[in-house]
């Protein structure tokens, strides 16, 4: 039986075309920036831990204005506080532990992504995952235009720090969550039954997005004479 969800938010790399033209452009990847997460007790739903972790990209390491004042992570910070994706990948997932980890979204697929445009092989498995945007919606919160940040405010609870910050966005998931606290407790009880089935065909309809993503790094690499496996600077 679940004893508790992990919920998480990520910020990776962005421009100011980048949504519009969903990360498509020459040279743009999600490369993630920031892990954030807050760990619920599954029966009283309070936070019991936090997790918060910068994440230097390998492939576009100067980050944009356009992400530094969405985010307010600025270039400075992640140089002396960011350490590299596969360390905080690891970490994140050994936050996680055997628990169940939740997002607004499929955030899961942005770390599948990372890991597959990195070549790491010897990293662990994505932790098992619960997609929470279509749960709000199934309890009559239309998630359409909403960020993770969003959340929280529409359910009646002031966001506390940065909007587009992970953690600060993570801990609004999870007020809103916990704003639908009976119904909460109802689907962690009952997973795996409650889990919503549309996941592989969710993922299939990503396949062609995947596909271009994979052909904008060949070229990528291509014009950089990079290896298969780009550079590993643990950390």
């Amino acid at each position: 039986m679940i004893q508790a969800l992990v919920v998480f938010d990520l910020e990776f790399t962005a421009w100011s075309d980048s949504m519009t033209g969903h990360w498509l452009a020459p040279g743009q990847f999600k490369e993630v920036v920031q892990i954030g997460a807050v760990r619920l007790d599954w029966e009283s739903l309070a936070v019991t831990a936090s997790f918060n972790c910068l994440v230097r990209p390998r492939i576009n390491p100067v980050l944009s204005d356009y992400f530094q004042h969405l985010t307010g992570i600025t270039n400075a910070r992640l140089a002396d506080d960011g350490m590299d994706f596969k360390t905080a990948y690891r970490r994140f997932v050994a936050f996680v532990g055997d628990e169940m980890a939740g997002s607004f979204g499929h955030d899961e697929w942005v770390l599948d992504d990372n890991i597959r445009l990195y070549g790491l092989k010897d990293v662990p498995a994505l932790p098992r995952f619960l997609e929470l945007r279509g749960w709000f919606a199934r309890q009559g919160i239309d998630p359409k235009g909403l960020h993770s940040c969003d959340v929280g405010p529409l359910l009646g609870v002031p966001f506390q720090g940065q909007m587009h910050d992970a953690l600060c966005d993570a801990r609004s998931i999870a007020a809103g969550w916990r704003c639908c606290s009976n119904a909460a407790r109802s689907y962690l009880f009952n997973y795996p039954a409650a889990l919503p089935c549309q996941r592989a065909d969710a993922r299939a309809r990503e396949a062609g997005h995947s596909k271009r993503q994979e052909k904008l790094l060949g070229r990528f690499r291509h014009r950089q004479h990079l290896p298969q496996r780009i550079g590993d600077g643990a950390r």
